[in-house]
């Protein structure tokens, strides 16, 4: 338990919080205006990398230790005592990873209006959120959603099965997060990748592993300023110098407008092919209109059924707060999201203009940098030298870049805009010191959740119920090293299909949790039985149909009736299917991406990122039918659910500290 002299202590640091942020973002202010002086001096621009890297990092580190705690309440729920206000920047941080912060705007530059599903589709997962789980899950009072599984449904069995789905779908997602600090430190640091993950990996823990949820909210907070301020830097600039309004949201259709006449003239000069050219308004050009919606409601969903965000609810102090902090929430993912559109209406008003169409002999230099890495090419050659894309584009007979070309890597968009559109390098530093805080908020509280749910809901809950609280917490540091080194090891492997990964994460948990979720706060009937097979079912069926579509295709087609996808046009991905599978390979297992069958073929036409489409009506229909078929729950399991769901009143479960 806390002394009193330990509780006064954590409410003046509350009060102080307002304080304590302001001058944290002033020094970090000042420190990029340092910079600048020093890229102004001739401080040369590697040298500015590491301090960007290595200054932010350290912050963190230093948040991390000073947040050490040895109470489990601290350690789980960050005490239950962080404002709505603050808790609301914190899950912005939490929620913006790499995906987010690197990946979003990429996407929107390779893949225009079709992008938009994932924007939508994230953000209104909030809305589910607020409304139908997370202050309930507060109301409850536990610290892990296994936790209400557990108390919900009765027995350790469903809460196993909850452990089972987190660990899942959290360790493909903070595997990615790894894979984008290996990126920006590889970059910025100029070592190797597979150093450079666990580089990355060491801010993580000691952000993390000391002090659990306390150490991780404060540090959350620190990374969200940093990570805002620079997503919106670059591109307000841009909106200054292109349209003299420092807004670029009001910018945005003019940018929007340029690009449509741009894209008109490239084809007209021979830059560019009809084939090869997706105009950025045409709907429809990537996914089919059923994968669109499909892709919005997987991420919505899943949004709401992820216990990494779940558990940031739990360390509100109230119901209330728990509502008030998810309406901030949305408010500071609004601020990244709302930009990411105009971002990459930036980038690629900025690539159209400065590359397409330039003299291979004067690309400039900072192309080269990220060519070496092989995350652009030019004529199908990796851009690492002059020299390579002037024989590369000899041979292609070529002298000067066309679209066609030109391949950038969807991750590097972000990263490299400041670089393209011939900004200081300060503001590159920034955006990579931006994106090394999302990657490393989201890693944090990923990494935390599934910790913990090991270490509480597996070694606690089941295994020894008697563990005090100094082992209880070893464990769970412990737990939260040997699993950040696996997730690291995964990650410097370099996994092809990376960020495919993340949406699978997404349907997975819109699969095995949402449904059980769902029914145990708001239908009363929702059995133990009901709530294990639905889990059992919805989550099975998602995981076949990845595993089965991506890695087992022929499989699929050949014993589970799966038939080609079809492309936004109509026609099959795969013309002549008995051709395809009368092919040597097609009965190939754990194929890779470059298979001609994987992640081609499935049911309905839905793609293997929608998995969740499929999983959650099968877990919702057996949790229906099977509670239906077993005897009720008990009078005061059903007094407990009305209780869960009346926004006033004590809280249910009181853990023991």
């Amino acid at each position: 338990m806390a002394t009193p002299a330990q509780t006064s202590g954590a409410d003046d640091f509350i009060k102080n919080l307002g304080k304590i942020y302001g001058l944290y973002a002033g020094g970090f202010l000042a420190f990029v205006v340092f910079l600048a002086i020093l890229e102004q001096v001739g401080v040369p621009n590697k040298i500015l990398g590491y301090l960007f890297v290595f200054f932010t990092i350290a912050v963190y580190a230093i948040i991390g230790v000073l947040s050490r705690t040895a109470q489990v309440s601290e350690y789980y729920v960050a005490g239950r005592r962080v404002p709505a206000f603050y808790n609301g920047m914190a899950t912005g941080a939490d929620w913006m990873s790499a995906a987010s912060f690197v990946g979003m705007a990429g996407t929107l530059f390779l893949l225009g209006y079709d992008g938009l599903a994932w924007v939508l589709g994230w953000t209104g997962g909030y809305v589910l959120v607020s409304v139908l789980v997370g202050p309930y899950l507060r109301k409850f009072g536990a610290y892990t959603v296994p936790d209400f599984m557990s108390f919900r449904f009765g027995g350790n069995f469903a809460r196993f099965l909850a452990v089972i789905v987190l660990v899942c779908c959290s360790f493909t997602y903070v595997t990615a997060q790894i894979f984008g600090t290996g990126i920006i430190a590889s970059r910025f640091l100029g070592m190797p990748f597979e150093v450079a993950v666990f580089v990355g990996l060491v801010g993580i823990l000691l952000c993390s592993m000391l002090g659990g949820m306390r150490a991780v909210t404060w540090t959350q907070i620190a990374q969200y300023i940093v990570l805002i301020v620079a997503y919106l830097t670059p591109i307000i600039i841009l909106s200054t110098k292109k349209y003299g309004i420092p807004i670029p949201e009001l910018t945005y259709g003019q940018a929007i407008a340029d690009i449509t006449a741009r894209e008109g003239q490239m084809l007209k000069d021979g830059l560019a092919t009809a084939a090869n050219l997706k105009p950025h308004i045409q709907p429809w050009t990537t996914y089919t209109p059923l994968n669109f919606f499909a892709i919005i409601l997987c991420m919505m969903v899943g949004t709401a059924s992820l216990p990494h965000i779940l558990m940031r609810y739990f360390t509100t102090p109230s119901v209330r707060e728990a509502r008030q902090s998810v309406a901030w929430s949305l408010f500071f993912i609004f601020l990244l999201y709302f930009s990411a559109p105009a971002y990459a209406a930036f980038s690629k008003l900025e690539v159209y203009t400065n590359i397409i169409g330039r003299n291979v002999a004067d690309i400039r230099p900072w192309m080269f940098t990220w060519g070496e890495l092989g995350l652009i090419q030019v004529c199908g050659k990796n851009a690492a030298s002059l020299q390579a894309v002037i024989d590369a584009c000899k041979a292609a007979g070529t002298e000067v870049v066309r679209l066609q070309d030109f391949v950038i890597n969807t991750d590097v968009i972000v990263l490299s805009t400041p670089e393209i559109a011939g900004l200081p390098y300060v503001i590159s530093g920034l955006v990579a010191a931006g994106g090394l805080a999302a990657a490393l908020s989201t890693a944090d509280g990923l990494l935390l959740a599934i910790a913990n749910a090991l270490s509480h809901d597996i070694y606690y809950k089941m295994i020894d119920p008697n563990a005090p609280t100094v082992k209880r917490l070893m464990v769970a540091r412990i737990l939260l090293l040997i699993v950040a080194v696996a997730a690291a090891a995964t990650a410097s492997t370099r996994p092809g299909d990376i960020l495919a990964m993340v949406g699978w994460a997404f349907s997975l948990a819109m699969a095995g949790n949402f449904p059980a979720l769902i029914m145990g706060i708001w239908w009363k009937r929702a059995t133990t039985a009901g709530a294990i097979a639905g889990i059992i079912g919805g989550f099975g069926i998602a995981i076949f149909y990845l595993v089965c579509t991506r890695y087992f295709p022929g499989y699929g087609v050949a014993y589970f009736g799966m038939s080609s996808l079809t492309n936004p046009a109509g026609a099959p991905l795969i013309a002549d299917m008995a051709k395809a599978m009368a092919a040597p390979n097609a009965m190939d297992t754990w194929v890779t991406l470059a298979h001609p069958l994987a992640s081609k073929v499935g049911w309905f036409g839905i793609t293997n990122i929608a998995a969740g489409l499929i999983g959650m009506p099968v877990g919702f229909a057996l949790i229906y039918v099977v509670s239906l078929m077993t005897k009720e729950p008990s009078k005061e399991l059903q007094a407990f659910v009305d209780e869960i769901r009346k926004p006033r009143g004590r809280t249910v479960l009181q853990e023991k500290d």
